[in-house]
């Protein structure tokens, strides 16, 4: 199995894009990229940790690769909008990856160099890409938090 980690606003969204996918084995919702340590959902939400809400996706390079959950995570949020995801504001709901290895950075720059190129966007691209570095679980409540209420 392999890791990935994306941040592309609400975790509880992504979570549930990057469950439907063939080949992902788990999801974990949590916090990345910020300073403060083992931070709690009200810290992340007041904005003072640095942390996103970011999704840590297992899955079998064997049946799903790692471009593929790129093409996912570009796919389904708008990552030419600094700290920002639909009505959702904040730093916490930045545009990142953070990848797990050289390998994983080299495909995410190539990926969001394409993007850009492509002439999708007419703004251009705030998607961080940096090391995954710590991932802290967000509490048992958030996870799965879709499926917990029926919802879609």
């Amino acid at each position: 199995m392999a890791q990935a980690t994306f941040a592309a606003g609400c975790f509880w969204h992504v979570e549930a894009l990057f469950g439907k996918v063939d080949g992902v084995t788990g999801t974990a919702v949590g916090y990345a990229g910020g300073s403060a340590g083992d931070p709690t959902y009200e810290e992340v939400c007041a904005g003072g940790t640095g942390h996103a809400e970011a999704v840590r996706v297992e899955y079998d390079p064997a049946r799903v690769s790692y471009g593929d959950l790129l093409e996912v995570f570009w796919g389904n949020h708008d990552p030419t909008t600094p700290n920002r995801q639909g009505p959702d504001v904040g730093s916490q709901y930045r545009s990142a990856v953070f990848f797990h290895g050289p390998g994983q950075e080299r495909e995410a720059r190539e990926a969001r160099d394409r993007l850009a190129r492509s002439g999708r966007f007419a703004a251009p691209l705030v998607t961080e890409i940096v090391p995954a570095g710590r991932f802290y679980r967000a509490e048992e409540y958030h996870q799965g938090y879709f499926g917990k209420r029926g919802a879609r």
